[in-house]
Order: C-alpha cells, then sequence, then structure tokens
C-alpha cells in the first residue's frame, strides 16, 4: 500500500472511531457543570438553582430519566426548565417521570420548539448554515398542553409571557419569561418594564438566546437570564468550540455564564439531549447545571466572567 493509500485508511479510521465516540460514548455522559455568579441583591443569601434544558426524550431513554431524578439529590432551592423537553409523541410520561422528584421544588420553565413538534429528518449541511438562512422543518404537533398540564398540577410555574413573584427560602424572585424566541413566538412587550426592585433576583428565563430579546431583558434591569437551544454547539472544536449556535448568539456564548451588558448575566445550557436524528455530539457532553447565586459586589467588575467562580463539574455516569 502506498502512503496516499495509507493516509486514506488512517483518515477513515479516525473518522469512524470519532463517530461512534460521538454517538455512543459522549452523548450518554451526563455531566453536571457548576458556577457561582453574583446576581443576587446586596445582603441577600445565596440560592442554588438547578437549569435543566433540551432533553430531547424519549420514551426508552432510561438511563437518562434516572440521572435527571438523580439530581433532586442536589437539594437545589429552584428548578429551571428551558424547554425542549420532547423528542417523541409519547415522551411526556417519560419527562415527567424523569422530572418527578424535582417537581416537588419551587420551579419554573418555558417551552421550546421541540415541545411544540416533533424533529423531522434534515440534510446535515442545514446544521453548518446561519439560523437565518434555514426555514423551519416541523414534524407532527406534540401534546405539550399534556406536558404543561403535568408541570403544574405539581407546583411549577409556567412563565410564558408572564412576569411572577416566586419564594424561595424565605427570598423573592421576580421572574418573567418568554414563548420560544427559535420560532418566532415571542411577545417582549408582554412582560416589559422594570421588575420589582425589592426582589433578591429579577431572572429572565427563554429557550432560545436570541440577542434581540436577550437586549429588552438587560434594558429593563434583570440581573440573570437563563436559556437553552444552542446544545453548546452540539458538534465542538478542541481550541475553536462550537462551530454555530443554531441561534444568532455568537459562537463563544454557546454554553455556559457570561456578560450580557454591564449589568446582566446569562446562562446558556448546553442540554442533555440531541435530536434522534442527530444522535451526536463531540468535546459537549450532554449537561445539566448547578447555579450558585450569590450578592452582587458593590462595585462590579467590567469583564465578561469576571466574579464568577467555576467549578471542576462532576461527571455522573
Amino acid at each position: 500500500m502506498n502512503k496516499l493509500g495509507r493516509a486514506l485508511l488512517a483518515t477513515t479510521a479516525l473518522g469512524t472511531a470519532t463517530i461512534a465516540y460521538a454517538a455512543g460514548i459522549e452523548r450518554r455522559h451526563w455531566t453536571l457543570r457548576t458556577a457561582t455568579v453574583p446576581v443576587l441583591s446586596p445582603g441577600a443569601r445565596p440560592i442554588r438553582v438547578l437549569h435543566i434544558s433540551d432533553l430531547h426524550m424519549t420514551p426508552n431513554q432510561v438511563s437518562k430519566q434516572r440521572w435527571v431524578a438523580a439530581l433532586n439529590d442536589l437539594n437545589p432551592d429552584l428548578v429551571v426548565n428551558t424547554g425542549d423537553n420532547l423528542a417523541h409523541k409519547d415522551a411526556v410520561p417519560a419527562v415527567l417521570r424523569a422530572l418527578g422528584p424535582l417537581l416537588d421544588r419551587p420551579g419554573v420553565f418555558v417551552f421550546g420548539s421541540n415541545d411544540y413538534y416533533a424533529p423531522k429528518p434534515k440534510n446535515p449541511v442545514r446544521y453548518l448554515l446561519p439560523s437565518s438562512k434555514t426555514k423551519r422543518i416541523h414534524g407532527v404537533t406534540l401534546p405539550w398542553r399534556d406536558l404543561r398540564a403535568g408541570m403544574i398540577e405539581r407546583g411549577w410555574v409556567d412563565l410564558t409571557h408572564v412576569r411572577r413573584t416566586i419564594e424561595v427560602g424565605g427570598q423573592t424572585i421576580f421572574a418573567a419569561g418568554l414563548d420560544d424566541p427559535h420560532l418566532k413566538r415571542d411577545r417582549y412587550a408582554d412582560i416589559a418594564g422594570t421588575p420589582d426592585p425589592r426582589a433578591a433576583l429579577r431572572l429572565g428565563v427563554t429557550h432560545s438566546p436570541e440577542p434581540r430579546v436577550l437586549d429588552p431583558f438587560a434594558a429593563d434591569g434583570y440581573d440573570f437570564v437563563m436559556a437553552g437551544h444552542t446544545h453548546g454547539g452540539q458538534l465542538r472544536v478542541p481550541f475553536y468550540g462550537a462551530l454555530v449556535t443554531n441561534c444568532e448568539l455568537d459562537r463563544g456564548r454557546a454554553r455556559g455564564v457570561s456578560r450580557w451588558g454591564s449589568h446582566m448575566w446569562m446562562n446558556v445550557s448546553a442540554g442533555m439531549g440531541t435530536s434522534p436524528y442527530a444522535p451526536v455530539r463531540f468535546c459537549c457532553p450532554p449537561e445539566a447545571s448547578l447555579l450558585t447565586l450569590v450578592p452582587r459586589p458593590v462595585t462590579p467588575g467590567q469583564g465578561r466572567n469576571e466574579g464568577v467562580r467555576f467549578g471542576a463539574g462532576a461527571d455522573m455516569m
């Protein structure tokens, strides 16, 4: 075999091994991301928030369901779910089973596109195109009303286009949320206005972190916004990061905590699932986030991540 043949063979073998790892191992490597974020009012007590997003659940994903249920052992003060829970018309019982213990804790949620519509096969090249250049392709309507009812019956608050005051551990959180900006269902005018300045935290919740909704949250004076949708890029290149975000957010913010403007912070969850038609992750394991919120410094720094402390994280197989 000549040098070219050996090189082609090696390249093919490497590509096959990479795909096998991305599809068979990493996409099930459940990971907990941790960070400490200075967003509370001065004098407030720390609040532990568990951020769950993009489960993309199918009925047979038992390992994922067990791992999510076990997150209850972290004893979060508040659970925030930023949507895309479903990937199958029969997945509502599986999602509620996974969230079961957490539904007994204070929680809020908004929905994403894959709560409303099932995924469909797509040309994988579309994944690498800018979000604005792709046409939405929807599958059958999913039973999102059943999922919403199950969450509400257990006490979680649907933040879709509403503003709510929530008591968490004796402290007040003022929260507002949007329907999915990725589907252009957001109506920020419905929640516009200054949030309660007396609250320990002013929290915005959205599925897709589109700059057009992040800007008004920041302008109105929210301290923290939580979002999902990006899957952290889903495919990341070492030393480069996410290839795309599937929205208008820049690649550098595809996952984790960052600033948005001079006052507001945000956390973008890389999520826990994938479309059944693109079941791969590379350098971007599925994750939930445990965020310890602490008071802001009197004179906050201006650096993008100044004041944030990131934990080493914990892999939970």
